[in-house]
């Protein structure tokens, strides 16, 4: 009893801590919508800052105490600075392009960090006054961690007084529930929105920088921290600040005890309970519906239309040349060149999701992973060709995205992207710990080719076959009446049910078409790498590909081509040239985002005035799936 005592109070000190960092997020949600993926990084630099100080004003009680102090108010600055600078500029966008512009925060700031502190771990002085443990039961437990206990408590209490019995708090409660009547009634929308995102940085640097006397600050924070900071918010309400702590609390103590109770689930648990949180109650715990919110299109665009003929002229030359290329090009490139291909697949198939279909998808790797296992899992246990296991993948794939789309298309916005998320850790799970058939973490290994493409040359042409057809059928689904029932969906759910559109299972078969889609992929990518791990089902794979339709352009037929041929390309390119590679990505991510925020092709087809043949409907306000005419989704 002792023990399970001593692990529940050790997660009731991270949850503190997971609480700060969830209350800032959510904060900054509320009133400015924006869903922060920086987040992470600030409660990172908190930690980094707060070392450096004690490096400054000594190891001493009133250099340690001071310098976690400071680093947060440092910090905040700097979240407010780039409040004013990057997002302030696309407040009004969809909020895809928020979430990419702040991404690439990220990858700035990873390679800045490095920069400056290096790779190594770097731990802190312990903390005065509190260096010592209690005994509870006969066994030891930290001081420092009860003093985290108590903080979330208090800070949970001081936004509430803050919120409740202030008058800017009363105006961060009436953002949160209608921002345009607030602006209507005179409010400054620029200071508001400012002074938030400046507390809730403040409030994710503070729980960084309290870190320091309890573990090592590591360049890795910032993604450990952040998707359980988007689990507890998801899980607590968007907005509610009692529902985050309330989340955090469950998180924290399923963490601790779930080694002990669950331990073949342990490290997936929290995904299985926001599943069943998100399915029980789509907005959380202490969630409500969000109010629409308008925001300008990028673009103005016509109705989508068939490219004209010059186009598929333009578009069958291309084939031609790329066809010509293992002429000209050794086997490293033409294995660069097969692995773009494959992820211009990947693209294609989360822009018929996202794009077309106007669903989020944060778990897309769930499908490509699902698609490489299932090839190499009958390659492997049958002993069977490659050419089944070409259909095996597809196959496994599109059954996953019937099951997962299912539970999914009860959901819209930013609840859907995290249950689909949600859905591909599940998977990811499955991969990493069932030994007797996916090799775990060893991986599945001696996925070849068959003889007649043995050769890198042959097993180019063979992809580019494949990812060629397959671009051909997508584009066909989105000129068919299932692709316009899609789109109606997509625009307005209330006049698409009107018109005799059954939403849910238009969506849901859209979601099985991108998963089989992703599953071709996916088996190509086995195929190609002779082997299958864990992470081609992790959350990078995912964001990579959300990435790259937003690069190309969410709006246009050719965006997720282009994007995942340049964002893929540039990644392979930088990664063999130097190690800061995410720094000079996440620069050219927020110049795009700022520069073209309608992406590679809007802002070409812009620059030159071309014909709008091969553009995406745009007159919807959102490409998160929110219903700008106010239609319940």
């Amino acid at each position: 009893m002792s023990d399970v005592i001593v692990q529940a109070l050790n997660g009731l000190a991270s949850a503190s801590n997971l609480f700060l960092v969830a209350a800032g997020l959510s904060l900054i949600f509320g009133v400015t919508r924006i869903v922060n993926f920086a987040h992470g990084s600030f409660y990172m630099l908190g930690g980094y800052v707060a070392y450096s100080l004690v490096g400054v004003l000594g190891a001493t009680p009133i250099g340690l105490w001071g310098a976690m102090a400071l680093a947060p108010l440092a910090i905040a600055a700097l979240g407010g600075l780039l409040e004013v600078t990057l997002l302030r500029r696309i407040y009004r966008a969809p909020q895809l392009f928020q979430l990419l512009a702040t991404f690439g925060v990220v990858l700035v700031v990873q390679d800045l960090v490095l920069l400056v502190w290096g790779p190594q771990d770097r731990l802190g002085p312990r903390a005065p006054g509190l260096e010592g443990a209690i005994d509870i039961l006969g066994r030891k437990f930290p001081t420092y961690d009860l003093f985290l206990i108590a903080l979330g408590p208090l800070v949970l209490a001081g936004l509430w007084l803050l919120l409740k019995r202030t008058r800017w708090g009363v105006l961060i409660r009436a953002a949160t529930e209608d921002r345009e009547m607030v602006a209507a009634l005179g409010v400054s929308e620029r200071h508001l929105f400012t002074g938030v995102f400046v507390l809730g940085t403040l409030i994710a640097a503070l729980g960084g920088s309290l870190q320091l006397p309890r573990q090592a600050i590591h360049h890795g924070m910032d993604l450990e921290i952040i998707v359980e900071t988007f689990v507890v918010v998801v899980i607590g309400g968007l907005g509610s600040i009692g529902g985050a702590y309330v989340a955090a609390v469950l998180i924290g103590l399923l963490n601790a005890l779930g080694i002990a109770v669950f331990p073949q689930i342990a490290i997936v648990l929290v995904f299985l309970v926001m599943a069943a949180v998100l399915i029980v109650r789509p907005h959380g715990l202490f969630g409500r519906a969000e109010a629409p919110v308008r925001v300008a299109s990028p673009v103005v665009d016509p109705l989508l239309r068939p490219p004209s003929a010059a186009v598929r002229n333009a578009v069958a030359a291309g084939v031609v040349a790329l066809a010509a290329l293992p002429l000209v090009a050794g086997p490293y490139g033409l294995s660069v060149a097969t692995e773009v291909l494959i992820f211009v697949l990947v693209a294609a198939s989360l822009h018929l999701m996202t794009g077309i279909g106007g669903m989020v998808s944060f778990g897309h790797a769930a499908f490509f992973g699902a698609g490489a296992y299932g090839a190499a899992l009958v390659v492997r246990h049958l002993q069977a060709p490659m050419e089944m296991a070409l259909v095996a993948g597809p196959l496994l794939a599109g059954a996953i995205g019937l099951v997962f789309g299912w539970f999914c298309v009860r959901l819209s916005g930013v609840y859907l992207a995290m249950l689909t998320l949600a859905f591909a850790q599940i998977l990811w799970s499955v991969a990493f710990q069932w030994y007797a058939v996916t090799g775990g973490d060893n991986g599945l290994l001696g996925v070849w080719p068959s003889a007649w493409t043995d050769s890198p040359a042959r097993f180019y042409l063979l992809v580019l076959g494949i990812t060629a057809a397959a671009l051909y059928v997508l584009w066909r689904i989105v000129f068919s009446p299932f692709g316009y029932a899609l789109r109606a969906c997509r625009d307005s759910v209330r006049r698409a049910e009107t018109i005799g559109i059954d939403r849910r299972t238009t969506q849901w078969l859209g979601i099985a078409l991108a998963g089989a889609f992703a599953g071709i992929a996916g088996a190509l990518y086995a195929f190609l790498k002779g082997s299958v791990f864990p992470d081609v089902v992790a959350i990078p794979v995912s964001i990579d590909a959300l990435t790259m339709i937003l690069l190309g352009g969410i709006n246009a037929l050719a965006g997720p081509v282009v994007g995942a041929v340049v964002y893929k390309t540039l990644l392979i390119l930088l990664a063999s040239e130097t190690d800061y590679w995410r720094l000079v990505v996440g620069i050219t991510i927020i110049a795009l985002v700022v520069i073209a925020p309608e992406g590679i092709v809007g802002f070409v087809t812009r620059r030159l005035a071309l014909p709008d043949t091969n553009r995406a409907d745009t007159t919807r306000a959102d490409t998160t799936g929110a219903d700008t005419t106010g239609a319940d989704r």
